[in-house]
């Protein structure tokens, strides 16, 4: 009898396994990843997926919608926000590109400002260290730090 309980219990972990809403959004999210420009009819994908219920469909796009990963073209309807696999488009690409050149741009400038201030701070020490100048305190060196 023990056995026979065991097994019983192994089968329906296996189909609530089957079953449960994580499984099912990551069928959804390959699902709606490899639809055509990422947009995807809700009543496909309950068919394609075999839900019995759609509310655990919209209870996904609801969540999904909610961290901004898809937007909703219309009632049934949504679309794909995040990255779709193995392709970026144009835009996306030029945007990144973009996005690249600035950051070089600002790490150069970043540089550049770090050489200015250890000139400065340079020049300010030699100041303070010079009998000429020093008999004539005019800089207090905490005031650039």
């Amino acid at each position: 009898m023990m056995e026979s309980e065991t097994t019983e219990t192994a089968r329906s972990t296996q189909s609530r396994h089957e079953k449960s809403l994580g499984l099912l959004t990551i069928k959804f999210v390959s699902l709606l990843q490899e639809a055509k420009d990422g947009v995807l009819d809700l009543k496909v994908a309950a068919d394609s997926l075999a839900v019995k219920q759609k509310r655990r469909i919209y209870d996904i796009t609801n969540v999904l919608e909610g961290v901004g990963l898809i937007e909703k073209k219309n009632k049934n309807i949504i679309q794909w926000r995040g990255e779709n696999i193995g392709s970026q488009t144009e835009e996306g690409l030029e945007q990144v590109k973009v996005l690249k050149a600035q950051i070089a741009e600002l790490e150069a400038q970043e540089k550049e400002l770090d050489n200015q201030k250890a000139w400065l701070e340079e020049n300010i020490k030699h100041l303070n260290h010079d009998p000429i100048t020093s008999a004539y305190p005019f800089y207090d060196s905490t005031c650039l730090i």
